[in-house]
């Protein structure tokens, strides 16, 4: 029996967006058409947009769906001059200057808002990011179903998401967009989505994301994420009190209520993920856009982390499918594995 452990990197599809999806798959028309046909496919991409932006909080804002948050931040930030910190996510490094300040706990010093991108929570460590009135673009996909966030009230020009971190279908996202904003279309043709990103849009892709959404705003209004909370305490704890070795970052900081980043100076973390894997536990040493490339942490080194620390993080993240007993389990794993490093490392030193 597996453990999943890695619910960052993307979350197992929700059974509202699977059923979701199939009905849609009887649907033939093209949504741009305007016969019957096509106003009934046309009829769930709107359906769609106004679940997302119900749970969002993002009604009277425009939502534009892309292929994901990365094709979403490329809208936003394509041809302009902003600038971000080393703790945000590649799709937004990529296009940005990664010229803002971050402190010891991971909280970003932001000087243009307008001119500034900064991610309500950081994949990697959970570190949660207080909002800041006028940014131009905030990244909401860790937080979007976590956290009772809402466009509206957070500030920002420009905020995008991604339907696989909430349970829905890869290959989907959105960038919401304040009414009014003057945003240049990247990919042109047939002018849909408001003009802003051409192609005949993903339909099923979409109906299984405003089927997520809605699905993940119930789960969050109703408490459900407290629960986890006490599971990655459960977590910390027992790694706590079985060494003062480990490093707990953010410990003290706000963080998102289901991630975990330890890191353990001389264990690698890509050592670890392989470990656990072999133990039937999926867990990530990082972003999983970057966690295959064999490098220290960006986001760890910015926060004052030596290489060989940065190096050395893993990252559990939980579900709202994991169970306490899973979270002991990969606890008690983690410390067999932990001991059996440890003491070959001092009978190789010995000898």
């Amino acid at each position: 029996m597996r453990t999943y452990l890695d619910y960052n990197s993307t979350v197992p599809l929700r059974s509202e967006a699977k059923k979701a999806m199939i009905d849609a798959m009887d649907v033939v028309g093209n949504p741009s058409s305007v016969h019957l046909e096509g106003r009934a496919a046309k009829a769930l991409i709107e359906d769609a947009r106004i679940k997302i932006a119900e749970a969002i909080g993002a009604v009277g804002a425009d939502i534009i769906f892309t292929s994901g948050a990365t094709e979403s931040a490329a809208l936003a930030l394509s041809g302009r001059d902003i600038m971000c910190s080393k703790v945000e996510h590649d799709a937004v490094t990529s296009w940005c200057a990664p010229s803002l300040s971050v402190d010891d706990f991971g909280m970003v010093e932001v000087t243009k808002p307008e001119h500034s991108a900064l991610q309500s929570a950081n994949s990697e460590t959970g570190i949660i990011q207080e909002p800041v009135e006028g940014i131009w673009l905030t990244d909401m996909t860790q937080a979007f179903g976590k956290l009772p966030i809402a466009f509206n009230w957070y500030g920002c020009t420009c905020a995008m998401i991604s339907a696989h971190k909430i349970g829905g279908p890869k290959g989907v996202g959105a960038l919401i967009i304040k009414r009014g904003t003057d945003l240049a279309a990247q990919i042109r043709g047939g002018g849909q989505e408001m003009g802003r990103r051409s192609g005949t849009e993903n339909i099923l892709g979409i109906v299984g994301f405003g089927a997520a959404a809605e699905a993940a705003q119930k789960d969050l209004l109703n408490g459900e994420w407290e629960k986890i909370l006490e599971f990655r305490m459960i977590l910390e704890n027992m790694i706590e009190e079985f060494s003062d070795v480990p490093i707990l970052i953010g410990k003290d900081s706000n963080r998102l209520p289901n991630t975990t980043c330890v890191v353990t100076p001389g264990w690698k973390g890509e050592t670890q993920v392989m470990q656990m894997d072999l133990e039937g536990i999926a867990v990530s040493a990082g972003s999983a856009c970057s966690s295959g490339k064999v490098r220290p942490s960006d986001v760890l080194k910015v926060m004052g982390l030596p290489d060989d620390q940065a190096s050395c993080a893993l990252r559990v993240s939980l579900g709202l499918e994991t169970t306490r007993e899973e979270v002991v389990r990969f606890a008690d794993t983690w410390i067999k594995k932990f001991e059996y490093n440890l003491k070959r490392k001092n009978e190789n030193e010995g000898h």
